[in-house]
């Protein structure tokens, strides 16, 4: 009888075809030797991932360019993305027959989710964008107003849904997706969440610290590519000791070069008060107003400069490129671990030569939430009674009859002062 196999005689044999998102079999080479296998598909896999990188650069520039909804629009999207990949991950096909309707509720949550976040970071936009219109100043009020119980009433429903869909010999895999939902929500949707509230913080705060998760991992694939012999972390195989440490270097220098080109650009440092697409104009602040500093003599004497104007922001930026080179790889690791678990090569394929969505996003996830906090703790004027909070806060709460009720208030007040002062 005919081997099927290719080898001698014997009980037939079939080949199983490899899965696209299985793991190969990993390849080792001697002591010394480039992590990377040294095949045809070595330089071919590296030509697909740069020109996918090329297009998702240009796009991403394109919707800089377009402005802040169109950014928050693509996170959107990219988190509807991350969530599909992910809640597939658990899908049993058979079990699911058995439950119509069930795979519904894991984008209940997902939109439920969406909608408090969102109405958290967003609502005092909302409000300017619509205060020159009564009527829809008055809805938006009362949407903002009851926010926070149309959501929760939201999430009750779905808990609801959950609890009257369960069937008997089911109730294991059920509560593993309720779980598995849950945990979706907050370690990907609410860290990636923060991203939109950088936005709107102006978007130097967004774009810098994605710019430089970007920048360190090209420049971690490039040195890891070329100079990479020692192996980083198991989780890992192909990340290097060399990769981590040129990346490091690179995304540093890149964050304070950086933060000096994009400090210049008001449409990426004024925070947008608005839903508004239009250009923006404001006061940069001292943040990003140069600074000189001259040089020690003996580095005059050699230099034809004299001294060097750099921007306070530049300083922060260097602990975001600190952390970004630190901290936010372990975002990757985190996600290579849980590849792992799952037998897995990537979370998708919709990326050419990069995997899934969330193969893209672990690390960006990680920095967009530093980014805020650092921002939030140690950029951010901390005056909670500055002019501008109490008119927002004027804005959100009273009615336009009660806002020009505290106006006639305001000017007897002030007319008394100025009277008693003369």
């Amino acid at each position: 009888m005919k081997d099927l196999s290719g080898g001698g005689s014997g009980t037939p044999r079939f080949r199983r075809r490899k899965q696209s998102n299985e793991i190969p079999a990993e390849v080792t080479r001697p002591n010394g030797g480039s992590l990377l296998v040294d095949d045809h598909n070595k330089y071919r896999s590296m030509w697909i991932r740069t020109y996918s990188t090329l297009w998702m650069i240009g796009g991403f520039i394109f919707l800089i360019y377009m402005g802040h909804l169109y950014i928050c629009a693509m996170v959107v999207v990219i988190q509807i993305l991350m969530a599909k990949e992910l809640f597939s991950l658990l899908i049993k096909v058979r079990e699911d027959r058995s439950l119509p309707g069930f795979r519904l509720l894991n984008w209940h949550f997902f939109f439920t989710a969406m909608l408090f976040l969102y109405g958290r970071f967003l609502s005092q936009r909302l409000v300017n964008t619509v205060n020159s219109d009564k009527v829809l100043y008055k809805l938006v009020s009362s949407l903002i107003k009851y926010h926070m119980v149309v959501c929760y009433f939201l999430y009750i429903a779905g808990f609801m849904w959950f609890i009257l869909s369960l069937k008997k010999k089911m109730y294991k895999y059920q509560f593993g997706q309720y779980a598995w939902t849950h945990m979706i929500l907050i370690v990907v949707f609410t860290q990636s969440s923060f991203t939109v509230a950088n936005i709107f913080e102006g978007m130097f705060w967004f774009l810098l610290p994605a710019s430089l998760i970007v920048i360190n991992d090209i420049a971690a694939y490039l040195c890891g590519f070329f100079f990479g012999r020692t192996p980083l972390i198991k989780l890992s195989p192909k990340k290097t000791w060399e990769g981590f440490i040129g990346a490091s270097v690179a995304t540093i220098i890149s964050a304070f070069l950086l933060a000096n080109v994009m400090g210049r650009f008001e449409w990426l440092t004024c925070p947008r008060k608005d839903l508004s697409t239009g250009w923006l104009h404001c006061d940069p602040g001292p943040m990003f107003k140069p600074e000189y500093y001259d040089f020690p003599g003996w580095i005059s004497i050699w230099s034809p400069w004299k001294g060097i104007s750099i921007m306070p922001v530049q300083w922060h930026a260097l602990c975001l490129g600190l952390f970004c080179s630190i901290i936010a790889p372990f975002g990757g690791f985190f996600a290579s671990g849980f590849k792992r678990a799952f037998k897995i090569k990537d979370f998708g394929d919709s990326i050419p030569g990069h995997g899934g969505m969330t193969d893209r996003m672990d690390c960006q996830m990680v920095m967009a939430v530093f980014a805020y906090i650092y921002y939030q703790s140690f950029v951010k004027p901390q005056s909670y009674f500055s002019v501008e909070t109490v008119v927002d806060q004027i804005l959100m709460n009273l009615t336009f009859e009660e806002q020009l009720d505290l106006y006639r208030r305001l000017a007897e007040i002030l007319q008394e002062r100025s009277f008693g002062q003369s």
